[in-house]
């Protein structure tokens, strides 16, 4: 009988499946020579080869389709993301232009404010997550297109490449339109991940605002230094190309103007833009310049435009911390509150002195992710453990909870979440919003 012929296989070159991205990352080129083949159509080819030579079958048994690798598994929304990545490709994709594999990499000059304004443009847009479609503007949605993008890079990159463009810095040198980068070599599907920074949230530089590509779109939130989960493997990178500001910009921030290049200092607008029925951009300003002064406790989401008590109690811990009392600390800001927080001037709000935001059916409010951190000593804290102690938890502490966090609230903590279901980055030890919120119902 003869043997019979067999037809190889191999996929487009220009498949974005993350197995086929993988395998050309790995082996560029196939054993053949052919660079578009992919390794799991050989072995599928010889898989065929083997089950029709044991059946004595006169014609090929079909080649398995070469597999694609797995997603990872999701976990809580807002926890961890789920980012898988697309290769290095030209703007709108594989069909664009490519650019010249051997020239050093283009840098474009570009300010620490255009890096924050591109940013915020996929943020307002809420473009959705892909790891193989292209934005209106070429950039491909996922973590390493939105970098290429902020950073205007002239292609689209992935966490492998993305340090090429920039150098790296220490935490201390981050500023807004710097980026944290995880690129886990071994394994890129697995882990590797990058955000832009958008500022620190208070002084404690505990937390910051990230800008990020993730699922189910673009999102700007507060977040964990150095990230969620891995955080020990973020590296933070400045863009090579960026340059001075103009006079008065604020990176990370927008003029009340809204131009780049509006004085830094904005003059006080007038009592009549603060208090019960406000609604204004000059509200968002004041949250924005308060959080930065540590009053970030204050609030259960980021400031905005619409006047709340959070404001109020934000305005009031750093009039306190001023020293001031009666009504120079009522809550509003008048002139000379105002002046310390646009001039950066003035003594800081302390940890906590904020207070939380207020009760809701019956759960305390949650003071904020600040509260949790290593090196945090407040009342949440003793709050917390308390809690976990009548909830069951109480094996990890030696002693009763008290103000200071540790390893013991951590792991705690860890075990409440765990018992809800969670993994991964949902499952790290530390209180967000709903675990708060669960531990307490």
């Amino acid at each position: 009988m003869e043997s019979p012929v067999f037809e190889e296989f191999a996929p487009a070159s220009d498949c974005d499946c993350p197995g086929c991205v993988h395998w050309r990352r790995v082996l560029p080129h196939s054993w053949t020579g052919r660079t578009s083949a992919h390794p799991a159509a050989h072995r599928a080819l010889a898989l065929a080869a083997v089950a029709s030579a044991a059946l004595g079958a006169g014609h090929a048994v079909p080649a398995a389709a070469a597999p694609h690798a797995p997603h990872r598994p999701g976990v809580l929304a807002g926890e961890e993301p789920d980012t898988p990545q697309g290769g290095q490709v030209p703007l709108h994709g594989p069909g664009g232009r490519p650019a010249n594999p051997s020239a050093a990499p283009k840098l474009t000059a570009t300010t620490r404010t255009e890096i924050i304004n591109r940013a915020k443009t996929w943020v307002a847009a809420k473009v959705p997550y892909s790891m193989s479609e292209y934005w209106s503007d070429g950039y491909r949605q996922d973590c390493s297109g939105y970098v290429s993008m902020a950073w205007r890079l002239p292609g689209n990159e992935w966490t492998g490449s993305l340090s090429s463009y920039g150098e790296r810095i220490s935490k201390e040198e981050l500023q807004p339109g710097d980026i944290l980068l995880f690129h886990n070599a071994a394994d890129p599907e697995s882990g590797s991940h990058v955000v832009i920074f958008g500022g620190w949230t208070d002084y404690t530089h505990t937390s910051y605002i990230a800008y990020e590509q993730t699922r189910p779109h673009t999102r700007r939130q507060s977040t964990p230094y150095a990230y969620w989960s891995d955080s020990d493997q973020y590296v933070p990178y400045r863009y090579k190309g960026v340059t001075p500001e103009e006079p008065g910009a604020v990176p990370g921030k927008e003029p009340v103007g809204g131009k780049p290049g509006a004085p830094a200092a904005t003059p006080y607008p007038g009592a009549a833009y603060f208090g019960p029925g406000a609604n204004n951009k000059y509200v968002t300003l004041l949250g924005r310049m308060l959080v930065a002064r540590g009053a970030g406790g204050s609030y259960a989401s980021g400031p905005g435009p619409r006047w709340t008590d959070a404001d109020r109690r934000a305005t009031r811990a750093f009039q306190l911390a001023q020293g001031w009392t009666g009504a120079d600390a009522d809550g509003l800001p008048g002139p000379r509150t105002w002046e310390l927080l646009a001039t950066g001037k003035g003594k800081e709000v302390k940890a906590g002195a904020g207070g939380p935001p207020p009760s809701s059916h019956g759960v305390p409010g949650y003071p904020g992710r600040a509260m949790f951190r290593p090196g945090a000593s407040n009342a949440y804290v003793t709050q917390l453990g308390r809690q976990l102690v009548r909830k069951g938890f109480g094996r990890f502490y030696e002693v009763g909870p008290g103000p200071r966090w540790g390893e013991a609230d951590r792991r705690a903590v860890e075990a409440f979440q765990r018992t809800q279901g969670w993994r991964g980055g949902a499952a790290d030890g530390y209180p967000g919003p709903e675990t708060w919120r669960r531990l307490f119902s």
